[in-house]
């Protein structure tokens, strides 16, 4: 009786043990190779890059570390732009994929170094594909964490898009230019709710690019900024739900037909 009791508790612990952590081995093995990938591709840069310090080479968490980075990189932009551009691009989608925070950071420093069309290109470009990598990384290994990190938001996801399916561009339009939902939680979200990945890349695409203007712009004045909160004022955001509305206008228009 004893042994029954014992091994019924042990049985029990670890599977409460097991259900602590969603992900299977495979799953985490999955994403292991994904980060191995990314690190093999930084180092490849970082050795065609000169010999010097590069101790100011690291995420930049306030404005003050986005300066210090900025002025270091100017003088390897100009003769180094290919290994520059390899690498802001690949830091860029390393964080969007396994949703690190910093992106704006990393938006404002494109406006700084390249100016506004190329800026504005390589943030759509960056943002794009790691939100892309991230929505095939989810689909991968990402129901278990969605759904045990944000409950309430996919239980609403969820419907809006089963109510939505003959308007789902516009209304990813709308979360994307609009501050609705974050972009981290629709890029993993997405493929959980069966969005089709044509429908998620257009709407990234274009619906990336009036945040991605906003900052860019902002980031070539970077030594003007106080804080990140001078970034969105309330005619960038009232800006920015316009284009929204205006976003889902054909869906609404289409409803009140019917």
């Amino acid at each position: 009786m004893e042994e029954e009791v014992v091994g019924s508790t042990s049985s029990s612990s670890s599977s409460s043990s097991s259900s602590k952590f969603p992900l299977t081995f495979w799953e985490v093995t999955a994403a292991g190779g994904v980060v191995l990938g990314f690190v093999v591709g930084l180092l490849g840069v970082y050795l065609t890059m000169p010999a010097s310090d590069y101790s100011f080479l690291k995420l930049p968490r306030t404005l003050e570390d986005l300066q210090i980075l900025r002025d270091h990189l100017e003088s390897y932009t100009s003769d180094y732009t290919i290994q520059v551009l390899v690498g802001y691009c690949m830091v860029y989608i390393f964080m969007q994929t396994f949703m690190i925070p910093g992106t704006v950071f990393m938006s404002l420093l494109a406006g700084s170094l390249f100016g506004v069309l190329k800026g504005v290109a390589l943030v759509v470009f960056a943002a794009t594909a790691g939100a892309s990598s991230c929505y095939f990384l989810s689909k991968l290994i990402g129901r278990p964490l969605v759904f045990s990190l944000w409950p309430d938001k996919m239980t609403f996801f969820q419907a809006q898009v089963a109510k939505r399916r003959e308007g789902l561009l516009n209304y990813m339009l709308f979360l994307r230019v609009t501050p609705t939902l974050p972009n981290t939680f629709i890029n993993v979200a997405s493929p959980i709710v069966d969005v089709p990945y044509h429908i998620f890349f257009f709407a990234t695409v274009i619906g990336l690019i009036p945040a991605a203007f906003v900052t860019v712009r902002a980031g070539i004045a970077l030594g003007e900024l106080r804080s990140m909160g001078d970034l969105y004022d309330f005619q960038s955001i009232a800006t920015l739900f316009l284009i929204g509305l205006v976003s889902v206008t054909p869906t609404l228009m289409r409803k009140s037909k019917l």
